[in-house]
């Protein structure tokens, strides 16, 4: 088969290129940007445009298929002849679900743990040699690409993400997906740029349920009332399995998780992540993963990649990195990392990077989010407001919208912000950073801070 991408250089596009590229199909792609990791993963197997832009004369009739990117936009070029020549022009989800409709499809959607929740699958299955297909829009440890599609496995396992399908498709991925058997782990209002009200927001999980094949199996998570409502009301005729958070305790900073199997020492911590080893438990357990090889495996899970990551651990001094924005999850991950340093002097750093998390409509969700932490520091940069076309913010009504707590200090530029972390980071007291963005803190690296602050 012959494909063609429109905006390649996606996280889930540049992965699902190079899927396609492994299983012989003959594939070819345009971007007007592409960065790191996608440009060397792309370059390093001949799928790199040899330039950014948009070039019409790439769409030819001989394709079989051209997939289209949400980084495109309606008038794109590309796209438009494409149209012309009435060519197959679908989603990513719509040629994943081609690709997968006589498997079971295995759906993980919410707005927080999904990546989370399906990197521990992932780690269950292979660590008992249990074959997948799978699509998961982050990069993990341990897989070279983060699509699979074979013509052989049953199951294919899809991180199910509510955002928008393309430009010209503007309904969520996962309703493409039509499960036969879903998790969903939490509601919290995301998106406000496309969901203009929490209603809006949450009546997308309801057609995600409604989307489950008939007979099909909705594992939830009890401890979201908002999730309770969902399945309860609606009226497709699935099944339905409840989870909740599972016993655990803590001991001298590790994790130790009660199982009938005996008490299991864990490398990740937190009351949301024990929430959401459940989750993935249930639904090890309907893909043919016992519980016995569950824990087993859970043991040596070490989290997804920037999800309660740690850059350093020695010297009295814990850094953890987080992809953190929403203000469900910035909660329960300070909540993880002060239960897990009770005694340190926890200093959490947020970015205010999204276009939701910069909204003045949206900002007040933060109130008390970072109230665990000993001194909090809010990073937000005004030429980002200024770029995402939204009113001024000052750092006044950002501290009113967190509760106008006298631990946090919000700053506006990079060199402030590494300012007050150095000066929190003087004293002989041990130390937690708790470092939250789906950013990158404006170009900062921490390489060098942590050689100064060990």
């Amino acid at each position: 088969m012959k494909v063609h991408f429109i905006a390649i250089g996606g996280s889930a596009m540049h992965n699902l290129a190079i899927a396609l590229h492994n299983k012989g199909f003959e594939v070819s792609g345009s971007d007007d940007e592409i960065f790191e990791p996608s440009r060397s993963r792309l370059d390093k197997l001949g799928l790199l445009p040899s330039k950014n832009g948009w070039f019409p004369e790439k769409i030819t009739s001989d394709l079989d298929f051209v997939i289209l990117g949400m980084h495109a936009r309606a008038d794109n070029p590309e796209l438009l002849k494409a149209r012309e020549l009435g060519l197959k022009l679908v989603s990513y989800p719509e040629f994943i679900y081609e690709q997968s409709k006589n498997k079971t499809r295995v759906v993980i959607a919410g707005s927080h743990g999904k990546t989370t929740i399906t990197a521990m699958i992932l780690h269950a299955l292979q660590y008992n040699n249990i074959e997948c297909d799978f699509m998961v829009g982050a990069q993990l440890e341990g897989f070279d690409t983060m699509v699979k599609l074979t013509d052989h496995n049953e199951f294919i396992l899809l991180e199910g993400d509510e955002y928008l399908s393309s430009p010209i498709d503007l309904k969520p991925k996962f309703l493409h997906y039509r499960p036969n058997i879903a998790l969903l782990s939490g509601i919290a209002w995301d998106h406000i740029n496309v969901f203009k009200t929490y209603e809006e927001y949450k009546h997308q999980f309801a057609l995600l349920l409604n989307h489950i094949e008939p007979g099909g199996v909705i594992v939830y998570n009890e401890a979201d009332p908002e999730i309770i409502d969902v399945v309860e009301n609606t009226a497709n005729e699935i099944k339905r399995f409840s989870y909740n958070t599972p016993l655990y305790q803590m001991e001298n900073g590790k994790t130790i998780l009660q199982t009938p199997e005996g008490d299991i020492p864990l490398a990740i911590f937190g009351r949301h992540n024990m929430n959401n080893l459940e989750g993935a438990r249930w639904i090890c357990n309907q893909m043919g993963c016992t519980d016995e090889q569950f824990y087993e495996a859970i043991a040596s899970f070490t989290g997804a990649s920037r999800r309660l990551e740690i850059l350093e651990s020695q010297n009295d001094l814990f850094v953890y990195r987080d992809f953190a924005h929403a203000p469900s999850k910035v909660k329960a991950t300070v909540q993880a990392v002060r239960e897990k340093h009770p005694d340190q002097q926890l200093i959490a750093a947020l970015e205010l990077h999204t276009f939701s998390s910069l909204n003045p409509n949206f900002i007040g969700g933060y109130k008390d989010t970072l109230s665990l932490a000993d001194l909090a520091l809010v990073y937000y940069s005004p030429e980002v407001v200024k770029h995402k076309k939204l009113p001024d913010l000052s750092p006044e009504e950002v501290k009113l919208a967190f509760g106008n707590p006298a631990n946090l200090k919000v700053v506006t530029s990079s060199q402030e912000l590494l300012a007050a972390m150095n000066a929190a980071m003087t004293g002989n007291k041990k130390k937690a950073l708790l470092l939250m963005s789906s950013g990158n803190f404006d170009g900062i690296t921490w390489k060098e801070s942590l050689k100064s602050w060990r």
